[in-house]
């Protein structure tokens, strides 16, 4: 098997999360997504394991949310030092994530949070490796001007 599937257990399961906002639902959506995998070995060995994994576990958040119903909200907060610093770096974050299209943040995530090598992202877009290059540096240059960071010398315009 080309995968080390502990190394990947994690980077699926930050997956998951980012899809459907819940620990618990994500480590159910993790454990099925590994459990699929390990009951189709006929597209073992292709060379496209990582790609399988990601498939699968991206169908298994859609499926999630064709049958999710609404969720109680509950009035705790979360006890913190940093609480409002963080609340205010996640804001930003989340503000300048929520410009993008939800297939850039998907990219974004994979690429930087799971550290899913360009060739895999490239495959599983359907894309070339250079185009994909090309687009995570996009999206990078957009992140970037929306927190007004310096690059390439010159000052981002907001």
């Amino acid at each position: 098997m080309a995968v080390d599937l502990k190394e990947q257990y994690d980077k699926i399961l930050r997956y998951c999360f980012y899809k459907v906002h819940n620990r618990e639902t994500a480590e159910d959506i993790t454990q099925e997504t590994f459990l699929r995998f390990l009951e189709n070995p006929q597209y073992h060995g292709l060379n496209k394991d990582l790609q399988y994994l990601y498939t699968i576990a991206g169908n298994l958040c859609v499926s999630h949310y064709r049958k999710k119903t609404s969720e109680e909200l509950t009035d705790t907060i979360p006890d913190s030092k940093d609480f409002e610093e963080d609340v205010l770096n996640n804001t930003a974050l989340k503000s300048a994530m929520q410009k993008l299209s939800d297939e850039d943040r998907e990219i974004i995530l994979l690429r930087y949070a799971n550290e899913v090598p360009v060739g895999v992202l490239s495959e599983l877009y359907g894309v070339s490796r250079f185009k994909m290059g090309r687009r995570i540096k996009k999206i990078v240059i957009m992140l970037k001007k929306d927190f007004g960071v310096v690059y390439d010398g010159e000052e981002a315009e907001a």
